[in-house]
């Protein structure tokens, strides 16, 4: 939980009221690899802070799952659409390895909205921060080259290779694994 909270305070210093309802709020658990927080038709309920791990978002396109995204220790995960409209989605949300999960549920989140205006200030930067990173994402998706993607992908995130299989990096980039590994493979692309 400390993790959670210390994340939070750098964003913000955090009254001691507010540091004790995020001490009492989030539910943590110790999940495994492969363990889903989220279906295609679920309402996202909860937004998870992972303190340990690694997690991909997915959808389904004609039978392919279409990585949307991956988020690793330190992060906030969301299904954005759902979460904030509070309506079914139709993302997967997966861990790919044992995780350490700090969450809590919308509800909570709109109550400390409302009881400590602080924490508008914080829920703000995090949105924006979010908001930046998939806009980025989009753009390097649509406007690059599959060379100068797989580039930046390292750029973010260099242990991707290590950490995500070759299957849901290539259907991040839009790629065939086939071409992925054709990339890779070239000099200066390593991964």
């Amino acid at each position: 939980m400390t993790s959670f909270i210390d994340f939070l305070s750098r964003l913000q210093p955090l009254s001691p009221a507010l540091q004790s309802a995020l001490l009492l709020a989030p539910r943590r658990e110790a999940l495994p690899a492969r363990h889903v927080l989220l279906t295609p038709g679920q309402v996202a309920r909860r937004v998870y802070f992972l303190e340990t791990g690694l997690v991909r978002g997915y959808t389904l396109l004609h039978g392919r799952e279409i990585s949307s995204w991956f988020m690793r220790e330190g992060d906030f995960v969301i299904s954005i659409l759902s979460f904030f409209t509070q309506l079914p989605g139709d993302e997967t949300v997966e861990l790919l390895e044992p995780a350490v999960v700090s969450s809590i549920s919308y509800a909570q989140l709109q109550g400390l909205y409302r009881d400590f205006p602080e924490f508008n200030l914080i829920g703000r930067r995090l949105v924006e921060h979010y908001y930046v990173l998939s806009e980025r994402r989009a753009r390097h998706l649509r406007a690059r080259s599959a060379a100068e993607r797989l580039a930046l992908l390292l750029a973010d995130f260099p242990d991707v290779f290590q950490r995500v299989a070759v299957q849901h990096i290539a259907s991040h980039l839009g790629l065939a694994p086939e071409t992925l590994s054709r990339l890779r493979g070239r000099p200066g692309q390593g991964g």
